[in-house]
């Protein structure tokens, strides 16, 4: 196993424990072998998940973040207050690898986004409660593959 995706509710509440859960997942997943995370850096677990895998390069200089975006920043921040577009340019800016999947937003790309987030990915860390969403959708993409998929909502 050396890839991980993150997939994740835009709206959730976080938590002092939500965010020790996933810091010692991705460690726990890194002592496994995984050292390249994947997310498309939308708002809410996606940037939770890219921020806690931020921090983590401190201690463990081998682990990468890479992004993949749906469709070009100024399309996917549309309607996005100022602090969050603020806090998106600063995880572009720290990513080890961004990716743009489409000249522009299309009714479909974050779900191209979603099955190549999959397709990249050895194991699935997920926040889902709500198994009728885009989450809910990748999720499903992730165990039809057959890779393992840790869900931190449980």
């Amino acid at each position: 196993m050396k890839s991980c995706c993150f997939t994740g509710h835009r709206v959730l509440k976080v938590t002092p424990e939500l965010v020790s859960r996933l810091r010692n997942t991705i460690i726990d997943l890194h002592e496994q072998g995984v050292t390249e995370f994947i997310n498309g850096a939308a708002l809410g677990f996606d940037q939770l998940s890219s921020k806690a895998v931020i921090d983590l390069r401190s201690e463990y200089g081998d682990i990468h973040l890479h992004l993949l975006l749906p469709c070009p920043t100024d399309e996917q921040v549309k309607g996005w207050h100022k602090a969050q577009i603020w806090e998106y340019m600063k995880i572009l800016d720290e990513a080890d690898s961004v990716t743009v999947l489409s000249e522009h937003y299309t009714d479909d790309c974050m779900k191209r986004r979603n099955e190549q987030l999959v397709e990249l990915a050895d194991c699935c860390v997920c926040y889902c409660n709500n198994p009728r969403s885009g989450t809910g959708q990748t999720v499903r993409m992730a165990e039809n593959k057959g890779i393992k998929v840790i869900n931190l909502a449980k």
